[in-house]
C-alpha cells in the first residue's frame, strides 16, 4: 500500500509550470507526511533527478523520483488516500473541491485545476509562480553545488529587490584552510528570471598565499564548492564536460599555476579519456583494503574523482597502515601519503605495492634478464638472428654524440 501524502496547492502549481518548461521528472521528499512546495524539485532528465536525490539523502530527507506528463500522473503516484479524502469532505462548505456527485477526491482536484488553467496563466499570477519557482530552483542549485542552505534568505531578499545583478558571499574552513566564494547572479534582460552564472573562489594556503579562480556554470552545472577547493589546492578533478558543439565528454581537469589566461584565471589542463589514465588500475597497484569491498571501492573511486585526498588502509605482511591517497592523472598514477600527510618517497613505495603488482614486476624483470642471458650466450650466427628478430635489433644501441656536449639518441 502506498503512503498517504497530503499535497500543498503550491506543489500542483509548480507541476503545471514544470510541464510548461519541459520538465517531466520530480524528486519529492517521501519521508514527510505533508508534501509542501519546498519538498519537491523538478528536472528535465531522470539522471539529474537521480543525482539530486542521491546527493541529498540525510537522516531527515529521503527523495523519490517520479516521471509525469500531467497533474493526474503526479496525483496517482503520490495519492491523497481514502482517509485524507474523508477528512476533507467532512465539511463540504470548507472544501471548495468537494464533489457532490460522488466522484473521488483526486478526480475532483484534477477537474478543478483543469478548469483553472486560464487563471493560472494569467500574466501577473504566472509571474508570481515563475518567481517562486526561480527562487526554489536557485536555492536548490546553490545547495546542490555545495554552498549549503544558509544563503537562502539573502538570495530571496536580493531577488525581491529586483536588482539587475547581485552577489552572495560564502565562507568556510576546509582542512584548516580558509575557503571563500563570491556567487554571482544576474537578471535576464527579457524576463524577471535570475541566473547563477559563476562564482569566484579563493583558497588561502598554509604559507599565507592565495589561489583564486572564477568557475563558470552551464545550465546550473559545473565545478562544485568542494571541487573548487581541491583544484585550488593543486589536485585534479574528473568532470563531465561539453564541447562548444554541445557534445558531452569526460576529462580530468587541473589548474596550471604557472600560466594565466586573459581574464587572469589560471589556465586549465585537461586529460581526456584517450590520454590513457586509468584510476582503478593506478589504485590497484597498492594493497588497498577498501578494494576488497565493492561498496567501499566505489566510494573510494568517486572520492578520488572529486579531487579529494582520501583515507585508505594498506594491508601488508599482516599489519594495517592508515594512509592517504590522491589521483595524479598527469603522471598516470596515484600519490600516496603516510598517516601524517607526508608524501611517501618513490623508493619507499614498493613496500606498499599489492602482490599482483609485485608479481607482475618480477615477471617482467625475469623476462628482461632471460633476454640478456640469451644474447650473452648466443654464437655469432645466433646473435645475428636475434638482432634481426622481428626486424628490430635486440642489442643495445651505441650512444652518438652530436656537436658539443652529450647527445642521447
Amino acid at each position: 500500500m502506498k503512503s498517504e501524502h497530503p499535497i500543498a496547492d503550491e506543489v500542483l502549481d509548480l507541476v503545471t509550470i514544470a510541464l510548461s518548461k519541459g520538465e517531466h521528472y520530480m524528486a519529492y521528499n517521501n519521508s514527510l507526511y505533508f508534501i509542501d512546495k519546498d519538498d519537491v524539485h523538478f528536472f528535465s532528465t531522470k539522471e539529474e533527478a537521480n543525482d539530486f536525490s542521491t546527493a541529498n539523502v540525510s537522516d531527515r530527507d529521503n527523495f523519490s523520483v517520479l516521471h509525469f506528463n500531467s497533474l493526474k500522473d503526479v496525483l496517482e503516484q503520490i495519492p491523497y488516500g481514502e482517509s485524507i479524502s474523508h477528512q476533507l469532505n467532512l465539511d463540504p462548505d470548507a472544501n471548495g473541491l468537494y464533489n457532490k456527485d460522488g466522484n473521488d477526491f483526486t478526480d475532483a482536484l484534477i477537474d478543478h485545476f483543469e478548469s483553472q488553467q486560464l487563471s493560472v496563466f494569467d500574466k501577473q499570477l504566472k509571474t508570481n509562480f515563475m518567481n517562486n519557482d526561480n527562487l526554489q530552483y536557485l536555492t536548490d542549485n546553490i545547495k546542490y553545488m555545495g554552498f549549503g542552505e544558509t544563503l537562502k534568505a539573502e538570495l530571496e531578499r536580493n531577488m525581491g529587490e529586483g536588482k539587475g545583478e547581485f552577489q552572495l558571499h560564502f565562507k568556510a574552513e576546509i582542512n584548516k584552510k580558509p575557503f571563500e566564494a563570491t556567487l554571482n547572479f544576474r537578471k535576464s534582460d527579457s524576463t524577471d528570471m535570475y541566473f547563477f552564472n559563476n562564482f569566484h573562489a579563493s583558497l588561502e594556503k598554509s604559507n599565507g598565499e592565495k589561489n583564486e579562480q572564477t568557475f563558470y556554470l552551464n545550465k546550473g552545472k559545473g565545478v562544485t564548492a568542494k571541487e573548487a577547493y581541491n583544484l585550488l589546492d593543486g589536485r585534479a578533478v574528473h568532470k563531465d564536460l561539453v564541447t562548444k558543439e554541445g557534445q558531452p565528454y569526460k576529462a580530468w581537469i587541473q589548474l596550471d599555476f604557472e600560466n594565466k589566461d586573459k581574464n587572469n584565471n589560471f589556465e586549465v589542463r585537461q586529460f581526456h579519456e584517450n590520454y590513457g589514465y586509468d584510476l582503478k588500475t593506478a589504485v590497484e597497484k597498492f594493497a588497498v583494503a577498501e578494494l576488497n569491498d565493492p561498496d567501499k571501492a566505489k566510494t573510494l573511486m568517486q572520492s578520488l574523482e572529486k579531487g579529494n585526498v582520501q583515507s585508505v588502509t594498506i594491508e601488508k605482511d599482516g599489519s594495517s597502515h592508515k594512509m592517504f591517497m590522491e589521483a595524479d592523472p598527469q603522471y598516470k598514477k596515484v600519490t600516496l601519503y603516510d598517516s601524517n600527510m607526508k608524501m611517501v618517497a618513490k623508493e619507499s613505495l614498493e613496500q606498499f605495492k599489492s602482490g599482483i603488482e609485485k608479481g607482475s614486476k618480477e615477471v617482467k624483470e625475469g623476462q628482461e634478464n632471460d633476454k640478456k642471458k640469451e644474447l650473452k650466450q648466443a654464437t655469432k650466427p645466433e646473435k645475428e638472428k636475434l638482432e634481426k628478430k622481428n626486424g628490430q635489433s635486440l642489442l643495445p644501441k651505441k650512444r652518438e654524440s652530436k656537436g658539443k656536449g652529450l647527445g642521447v639518441s
